[in-house]
């Protein structure tokens, strides 16, 4: 007969021993994803965070990230960069495809080609922008030249979507079958990847159960200790922790950068103005929203980039420094103010947030602020129609290019400024870092003066792990791959 299991070591023990069940060691690690039931098997070029880890851990990249979200050897055992730091030159390792031919340099580059291709138009593709020519040299050869440095481009190429395909399939490190809507990942013999044989292999890792689930019910299960870890936590779900009764001590924050913030998706109405546009980022009292969402260190700003990455020259401030809320209000007021005296019949501002809580909440501070200025507002889906519409990305690395991408005219999320493009551009064709960094201040200039983007602060990313769990590390990039989650501590 088997065994119920409690939080409780010794009562885990003590039922084991009398009803003659295997080992807790014997059993899959549980890893609940939050998202739709079944998103652990979407492809294509944009996957939702359960298709991300499936991707990972089923069709490695050039390389990989390990537990702290550092990039580490993966289909490459190993590489070189250039003291020009314009080339990667990176030796594949041993091995196979699924379909039994040679990994090659001039496989895996077509693999790659192709992974790039898929890229194109979205945020991930300008990133890659900065690639000038991949090519496969000589045996297990693929060389990577560059338009201009880029220190962050392993952390690039180990992206999901970056994922060496063959015939739609990966070359591992984990084989996938499926069971209704669980993924079920088994990690490969070293020695079926072309890597060194490591004696005791099959005590040392256990197989992986992943499943898709709605918030709530991804809490439930922790709560009942059916889930090892749960991933893909937002702030649109964060209070439903408290609410549930979560000991603070499984809650785990990653310190990321990125967006959180509005989109400005089209120029109407009152909208229309950049300096309208403005005058809601001026209305929201963002020291009252971090209040609402209750997250501890969280930071709120008003600047596209956040502050403090590597190629911030601090030539970009906070905006409206010097002014206080009920200033910039004023000043807010008076726009709308002199708006409705032209318009007729204005109607509310619609607002697309996804569902939870956290959006309940956020919802609540973004209307008392328009409403403090003048404005209504209506909350509608994120499917729907809107004026405005949430964004909330983690940065893939930590540099203004990232943030100017996901805002850029191509990739098409918000009001774009052709200008800020021009000059992110430029920035990838200097190879001095100076200028570099003053190129990208001066887009990130321009990119505030559109006013597409009204910033609240940091995006708030969350993950519960359970005492027994092993294999995972906060990181900054809110990067948990399954691999490390199925060894054995030592």
């Amino acid at each position: 007969m088997g065994c119920i299991r409690f939080r409780s070591a010794l009562s885990l023990g003590v039922l084991c021993a009398l009803s003659a069940c295997g080992s807790d060691g014997d059993r899959p690690v549980e890893v609940v994803v939050l998202g739709d039931p079944g998103a652990g098997f979407v492809t294509g070029s944009r996957l939702p965070p359960a298709a991300q880890l499936v991707r990972s851990a089923t069709a490695e990249g050039l390389v990989g990230f390990d537990e702290q979200g550092r990039a580490v050897p993966a289909l490459a055992d190993r590489w070189i960069v250039t003291d020009d730091g314009l080339s990667y030159i990176f030796r594949l390792r041993d091995g196979t495809w699924p379909d039994g031919s040679d990994i090659t340099g001039e496989t895996a580059r077509a693999a790659l080609v192709e992974a790039m291709n898929a890229a194109r138009g979205s945020p991930l593709g300008g990133d890659l922008a900065v690639i000038d020519e991949v090519k496969a040299m000589a045996g297990r050869v693929v060389e990577i030249r560059l338009k201009q440095q880029m220190p962050d481009m392993l952390q690039i190429l180990a992206q999901p979507e970056l994922g060496l395909l063959r015939a739609g399939r990966g070359a591992g490190p984990m084989r996938l079958t499926r069971s209704k809507d669980v993924a079920i990942l088994r990690p490969i013999a070293p020695e079926d990847r072309g890597l060194p044989q490591e004696p005791g292999w099959k005590g040392r890792v256990r197989k992986l159960e992943l499943e898709a689930l709605p918030a709530q019910k991804a809490i439930d299960r922790f709560n009942a200790d059916r889930a090892d870890v749960v991933l893909g936590g937002r702030f649109a779900d964060f209070p439903r922790l408290d609410a549930s009764g979560v000991s603070r001590g499984a809650v785990r924050l990653d310190p990321v950068a990125g967006l959180f913030g509005l989109v400005v998706p089209h120029s109407d109405g009152f909208l229309a103005q950049p300096e309208n546009r403005e005058a809601l980022a001026m209305a929201i009292d963002r020291e009252a929203l971090i209040g609402a969402l209750n997250v501890s260190g969280w930071t709120a700003t008003t600047r596209i980039v956040n502050p403090g990455v590597e190629d911030d020259n601090g030539t970009v401030s906070e905006r409206w420094t010097g002014r206080s809320l009920e200033e910039r209000r004023q000043v807010a007021a008076g726009r709308v103010a002199k708006w409705k005296s032209g318009a007729k019949n204005p109607a509310p501002l619609r607002i697309a947030l996804p569902t939870g809580p956290g959006a309940d909440r956020l919802f609540a501070r973004l209307a008392a602020d328009f409403k403090a200025i003048g404005l209504d507002t209506r909350r509608v889906g994120e499917g729907a129609e809107a004026d405005l519409r949430l964004i909330d990305a983690v940065a893939r690395y930590a540099r203004s290019a990232w943030f100017l991408n996901q805002l850029s005219c191509a990739a098409g999320r918000a009001l774009c400024n052709p200008q800020a493009d021009r000059l992110a551009a430029d920035a990838l064709d200097e190879a001095d870092p100076a200028k570099r960094a003053d190129l990208y201040a001066n887009a990130e200039a321009q990119l505030t003066i559109t006013n597409g983007f009204i910033p609240f602060g940091v995006p708030i990313r969350w993950s519960l792990v359970a005492g027994k769990a092993s294999g995972f590390v906060a990181n900054r990039w809110n990067l948990h791959p399954l691999m490390p989650m199925v060894l054995r501590p030592k």
